[in-house]
C-alpha cells in the first residue's frame, strides 16, 4: 500500500453518472479526493493506462451496482470491476479496499458481479442519495491502516481526463418573504462547525438522508465516533419559566462545540427538532448519526444557579461524563465554557490553540444576555405580536450593551419580518433592517449571519444580484458550513440560474442541519427553478412530512405539481391548505389547469380583492398562466415598482412559459438585470 493515494476511484455504467456524480460530491464536501470520470468516453490506449494506474494508486475503490450495470453484459466498468478484483490478491486482508455502494433495488444475491464484491457489505444509496454517517464512513476507511513511511500517504493529482472536483465560484441568495426570515431565527445564533475542508463543486449533488441506513462492512451502523447532538436542557425551575434560559444555554455549548475540527455537532435546528417528542436517546442519536448526547437540566432560583450535564454513549447508555455545577447566575459564561471543554476531553479530542473560547459578538452582560434570550424565544413564535414583543427585548439588550453584535443581528432579522408582515413601508423597514445589520458587522465584522441578512436585502428589495452575491460570499469566507449563509448563497444562484450551484449549496446547509425546514423549502424552490420536477416533488412531500404547518410548502408542491401536468392532485394537496392566502391562488391556477375556470377566475377575483395589494408579482403569475399578457406584464410592472419580494424568483418560474415568447417578457428581464 506504500504507493496508494488517499483517493477514491468511483467505478459505474454511464447511464448512472448521476447518481454517481452525487456521490462525488457528498464525499468531496469533507475533502476527499474523488477520481470520477464525467466524461463517459475511453479513447484509446492512453486513457487505458490512466485509468489503470488509478485503480493500482486509489485508496479504496467503489464499484456503483444497479438495475444499468445488471441490463450491461459488456461496458468498460466491467474491466475496471476486474482490475479492482486483481488488486485485492496482493492486498493485506486487513485492508478495506472494495466498497461495493447499490443504488436502487438490485439484489447482491443475483447481480452479476465478481465474487469478490460478495463477501463484503453492500451499502445502498438509493439514487445516490449520500448520508453524512456513509461519508464519514469513508473518511475513516481513507485514514485507517494507511503507511507510515514518509510520503508514502501523499495525495496526487488524478491522471488528465478524469474529474477531480474543484473549488466553486460562490453564489447566493435566502428565500420568500415569511419563511426566510422567520425560520433564520432558528440558526441566527448558530456558527457551524469548522469540518477542516473546503466545499467543491460537481454538476450533480444530493442531500443527505436523514432516515437512510448505513451499514459497515460487519452490518453494523456506522456513526462516526466523535459525534455528538446537545439536547434541550430542561428547565427544573420552581415555577418552570426559564425555559428560555436553558436554551439559550444548549445553543451556546452547541456553538461552543461546533467550533472543534474534528467534532460532528448537528445544528440547534436539527437537535431540538426531538423536543417535546417521546423518543428514546438511542433513537435520536441513530437519527441524527451521533454516538454520543449531551443532556443536562437547568435550576435559577434569585441569584442562584445549578447546572447539571451529563455525556452519554448512545449506543450503551454508559455515562462517559457527568458534572453539576452550583453558582451565582453570573457564573452562567463560565459554567457553558466549563461544559464545552470537558466534554471535548472526555471524548479525547486534542485541542489546537487551547481550551475553546466562545464566539464574537456575544456580551459579559448578565442582564442584557437574558433579554437577548427572552427575545429569541418570542422571535420564533413569528407572529406580529410576539416579533414586536422580540425587538422590545433586543432593543433594551442593546441599550444595556450596545456593542453586542449578535442582538443587532436579531433586530435587523425582526426588523425585515416585520416589514414582510406588514407593520414597516418596504423602504422603511428594509433601510432600517440594512441599518442594523451593518452595525452588527461594524461591531463584530465576523458574524456571518449579519452578511446573510444583507444578502437578503440586497436581492429582495434592491434587486442588486452583484451586491447579493458579495454579501453571501462574505459569509461563506467567515463560516463555510453556516446553513444560513449556504442557504442565502443558493438563493442567489437560483435568481440568477444557477441551478446546479443552488442545489449544491443547500444539500451542503443539509448535511449541517439535516432537520433544517428552511434548507429543506429553498432545496425544492432550486430544483423546480431548474426543472428537476420529480425532485422538487419528492423534496416538498418530505418537507411536509417533517414540517406540516411550514409556510409555502403547500403552495409550491402544488406549483411543481402544475409543471408536471398533475392539476388534480396539486388541487388536492392545496385544499388540504389553511391559510385562506396561499390557498386561494394556487386553487385558482390547479382549477385553471384542470378547466375548472368558474371556480377559478372566482378564486382569482376574490384573491385580488384580498391580497393584490402586497403580492402583485403571485397575480401576474395567474395571468401569466392564463396566457393574458396584457394584465400579465401590468402587474410585473407593479410588483417591480413596489419592490415585491417574490420578484427574483421570476427566472426559473414554470407559471411564466406561457408569455416567454413576448418581446415584453425579455424587456422585463433585461430590466431586472437577469439573464436573459
Amino acid at each position: 500500500m506504500s504507493s496508494s493515494t488517499g483517493a477514491v476511484f468511483l467505478s459505474y455504467a454511464s447511464e448512472d453518472s448521476e447518481a454517481a456524480g452525487r456521490i462525488a460530491e457528498a464525499l468531496s464536501v469533507v475533502g476527499v479526493t474523488v477520481w470520477f470520470d464525467k466524461n463517459g468516453l475511453r479513447a484509446g490506449d492512453a486513457w487505458d493506462r490512466q485509468i489503470r494506474a488509478q485503480i493500482h494508486e486509489c485508496r479504496l475503490f467503489m464499484p456503483i451496482v444497479s438495475a444499468k450495470t445488471e441490463a450491461r453484459v459488456e461496458g468498460y466498468f466491467r474491466r475496471e470491476w476486474k482490475l479492482a478484483v486483481d488488486r485485492t490478491h496482493d492486498l493485506s486482508e486487513r485492508v478495506s479496499f472494495l466498497v461495493p455502494v447499490v443504488i436502487d433495488s438490485t439484489s447482491e444475491q443475483k447481480a452479476d458481479v465478481p465474487d469478490a464484491f460478495r463477501h463484503i457489505q453492500w451499502t445502498r444509496l438509493p439514487g445516490g442519495e449520500t448520508p453524512p454517517a456513509f461519508v464519514e464512513h469513508v473518511r475513516r476507511l481513507l485514514t485507517r491502516d494507511l503507511p507510515s513511511e514518509p510520503g508514502a500517504a501523499t495525495l496526487t493529482p488524478p491522471a488528465s481526463g478524469v474529474v477531480q472536483i474543484s473549488t466553486p465560484s460562490t453564489h447566493a441568495r435566502p428565500r420568500h418573504k415569511l419563511a426566510v426570515w422567520g425560520i433564520c431565527a432558528v440558526v441566527a445564533v448558530v456558527i457551524a462547525y469548522f469540518v477542516g475542508a473546503k466545499f467543491w463543486s460537481s454538476k450533480h449533488v444530493v442531500a443527505p438522508s436523514t432516515n437512510a441506513s448505513v451499514t459497515s462492512a460487519a452490518g453494523s451502523p456506522v456513526v462516526p465516533e466523535k459525534s455528538i447532538a446537545v439536547l434541550p436542557f430542561a428547565d427544573m425551575s420552581a415555577k418552570h419559566n426559564e425555559e428560555y434560559f436553558a436554551d439559550g444555554m444548549v445553543e451556546e455549548i452547541i456553538d461552543l462545540l461546533a467550533k472543534v475540527p474534528d467534532l460532528r455537532v448537528p445544528a440547534r435546528t436539527s437537535s431540538f427538532y426531538f423536543k417535546g417528542k417521546a423518543t428514546k436517546v438511542p433513537d435520536i442519536a441513530r437519527e441524527l448519526s451521533v454516538a454520543n448526547v449531551l443532556e443536562g437540566s437547568i435550576r435559577a432560583s434569585g441569584n442562584r444557579l445549578r447546572v447539571t450535564a451529563q455525556l452519554i454513549r448512545a449506543d450503551t447508555g454508559f455515562h462517559i461524563w457527568s458534572q453539576t455545577y452550583d453558582g451565582d447566575l453570573h457564573d452562567v459564561f463560565k459554567v457553558q465554557d466549563e461544559i464545552a471543554n470537558a466534554v471535548v476531553e472526555a471524548l479525547q479530542i486534542t485541542l489546537m490553540g487551547g481550551p475553546l473560547t466562545r464566539r464574537e459578538g456575544g456580551t459579559q452582560n448578565l442582564e442584557a444576555y437574558q433579554l437577548y434570550l427572552r427575545g429569541l424565544s418570542a422571535s420564533r413564535e413569528n407572529m406580529g405580536a410576539s416579533l414586536l414583543l422580540a425587538q422590545d427585548y433586543f432593543n433594551r439588550a442593546i441599550k444595556l450593551d450596545p456593542e453586542f453584535g449578535l442582538a443587532w443581528v436579531e433586530l435587523s432579522r425582526d426588523t425585515g419580518l416585520l416589514t414582510d408582515n406588514g407593520s414597516f413601508t418596504q423602504k422603511e423597514g428594509y433601510e432600517r433592517a440594512r441599518e442594523q445589520a451593518q452595525r452588527a458587522l461594524q461591531l463584530s465584522p465576523g458574524l456571518a449571519e449579519a452578511h446573510a441578512l444583507l444578502c437578503y436585502i440586497h436581492r429582495a428589495y434592491d434587486y442588486d444580484w452583484p451586491a447579493a452575491e458579495a454579501e453571501a460570499g462574505s459569509a461563506l469566507g467567515l463560516d463555510p458550513t453556516n446553513p444560513t449563509a449556504l442557504i442565502a448563497a443558493g438563493g442567489v444562484s437560483s435568481t440568477l440560474g444557477h441551478g446546479d450551484e443552488a442545489i449544491r449549496q443547500h444539500r451542503l446547509a443539509l448535511v449541517r442541519d439535516p432537520f433544517f425546514p428552511l434548507a429543506h423549502w429553498y432545496l425544492g424552490y432550486a430544483e423546480y427553478s431548474a426543472n428537476r420536477l420529480a425532485d422538487a416533488e419528492a423534496t416538498f412531500r418530505k418537507l411536509l412530512a417533517l414540517a406540516p404547518g411550514f409556510a409555502w410548502t403547500r403552495v409550491y408542491l402544488a406549483k411543481t405539481l402544475l409543471a408536471e401536468s398533475k392539476p388534480e392532485a396539486a388541487i388536492a394537496v392545496m385544499m388540504q391548505e389553511s391559510d385562506e392566502h396561499e390557498r386561494l391562488l394556487m386553487l385558482s391556477m390547479a382549477h385553471r389547469a384542470a378547466h375548472r375556470d368558474t371556480e377559478a377566475e372566482r378564486e382569482l377575483k376574490t384573491y385580488i380583492e384580498k391580497f393584490a395589494g402586497s403580492d402583485p408579482y403571485w397575480v401576474a403569475m395567474a395571468y401569466a398562466q392564463r396566457g393574458d399578457n396584457d394584465l400579465a406584464f401590468q402587474w410585473l410592472d407593479r410588483a417591480y415598482q413596489q419592490r415585491d419580494s417574490s420578484l427574483p424568483e421570476i427566472l426559473g418560474e414554470h407559471m411564466f412559459k406561457p408569455i416567454a415568447t413576448d418581446p415584453r417578457y425579455k424587456a422585463f428581464l433585461h430590466k431586472m438585470k437577469l439573464p436573459e
